[in-house]
């Protein structure tokens, strides 16, 4: 039996510097992805740095949580961009005041409101 060769995009970058520029693309920092994902920021510097590969079973959760196919995540695929570019830790930064009780919720949105009035 032979074994199959997988033909490497992106220039034949390797899986930790693709999953730095992913994770820096989707606006994480090593230890918001690491918690995000339920690991160690030191794991995530690590599979940065020195690994070439990862556990298998962190595979589908960063590709979830950077919204990249797995085949995306391994090089087997180019990355989509779609040339704009969204500040996703803004997003989620909303999303988290969103699940905020009303209580402490209103403030925030109240002064959201207050600099998009004078955005305007």
């Amino acid at each position: 039996m032979h074994k199959m060769k997988v033909q490497l995009k992106q220039g034949g970058e390797s899986f930790g510097p693709r999953l730095a520029r992913l994770r820096q693309a989707g606006g994480y920092s090593q230890r918001e992805l690491a918690a995000e994902i339920g690991i160690s920021h030191r794991m995530i510097a690590y599979y940065e740095k020195e690994a070439g590969h990862i556990p298998i079973d962190l595979l589908p959760l960063l590709a979830t949580t950077l919204r990249v196919s797995a085949d995306q995540l391994l090089g087997i695929e180019e990355t989509k961009t779609n040339g704009r570019t969204r500040d996703t830790r803004l997003w989620r930064r909303f999303a988290q005041v969103e699940k905020l009780p009303p209580a402490q919720r209103r403030p925030i949105v109240q002064l959201l409101d207050a600099f998009l009035a004078k955005a305007s």
